[in-house]
């Protein structure tokens, strides 16, 4: 095998690290697959490091035990994610995408791959230590952001829909009251989806009242699963209580105005804790 140097080592571990995130690599598997030594790997893991800290992309944790070895978690700075947040809070604020309900047309941000990645990242620095073993949400527009997080955690996806599907098998069907019409609405997931025990994140789009993400929280209760955590892209500012608690949300919204609805958006003041 025709001999690798550092800088093309470097490059290939980067894409390695970023494409799985969160996935154990022992030092083994490069030393395979760039036929070096392990102390040559290490000096190389130990240079990778200290790039993503000064560049602020992440970090590589290095995992000990039998099954140990290096993972990458990608990370944003508080700083920068708080800047990132307040540039969409200033697009998303005013009248021009006030929707009937006082709800706010955010299709367009949440379509927009960098953009869905970037909060994935913001979210899922929030809930590392948690350890969930995968991200649930509620179909449709919460299912991008979902996603992102759920890639930087290196966890599956599980979606909750409205009506079960057939090709899904059989399913736990359950009913809840939702936060912001007030009706009785069907959530339901399949049996095999997720397993007794494990741990759930859920991510959304936006929670006003809190029904829809209590009733995930009753549905994982129906499975014997822990919820680790929620996070959400948007929160109303009312009501301020929520038929959930400890919530995170990347933006508050407000609406000032009687007849012509206006939105204040503003970045969520945990973005400015260290």
């Amino acid at each position: 095998m025709e001999r690798i140097r550092r800088n093309e080592r470097m490059a290939a571990m980067m894409s390695v690290f970023t494409r799985e995130p969160n996935k154990i690599f022992t030092l083994s598997y490069f030393c395979d697959l760039f036929g070096a030594a392990k102390s040559t790997m290490s000096e190389d893991i130990d240079i990778l490091k200290e790039v993503m800290r000064s560049f602020g992309i992440g970090s590589l944790e290095t995992v000990t035990g039998a099954a140990g070895g290096v993972c990458f978690r990608p990370l944003m700075d508080k700083t920068a994610a708080y800047d990132y947040v307040a540039a969409l809070c200033e697009e998303l604020s005013g009248k021009d995408r006030v929707l009937t309900g006082d709800f706010l047309y955010l299709s367009d941000i949440l379509s927009q791959p960098e953009i869905v990645t970037t909060m994935g990242i913001i979210l899922a620095g929030e809930y590392y230590d948690s350890n969930p073993d995968f991200v649930l949400t509620m179909e449709t527009k919460g299912i991008p952001v979902a996603l992102m997080t759920a890639h930087a955690l290196g966890v599956p996806l599980v979606i909750a829909r409205k009506l079960s599907k057939v090709y899904e098998g059989s399913a736990v069907n359950i009913n809840y009251v939702s936060g912001s019409s007030g009706t009785i609405e069907n959530m339901s997931l399949s049996r095999r989806a997720i397993k007794p025990g494990q741990r759930a994140l859920i991510v959304d789009d936006f929670i006003k009242g809190g029904g829809t993400a209590k009733g995930m929280v009753d549905l994982m209760r129906e499975f014997d699963v822990t919820v680790v955590g929620m996070a959400f892209v948007m929160a109303t500012a009312n009501p301020e209580k929520k038929r959930i608690s400890g919530e995170k949300a990347l933006m508050i919204m407000d609406m000032t105005g009687t007849e012509d609805s206006v939105a204040q958006v503003k970045p969520a003041k945990w973005l400015l804790e260290k």
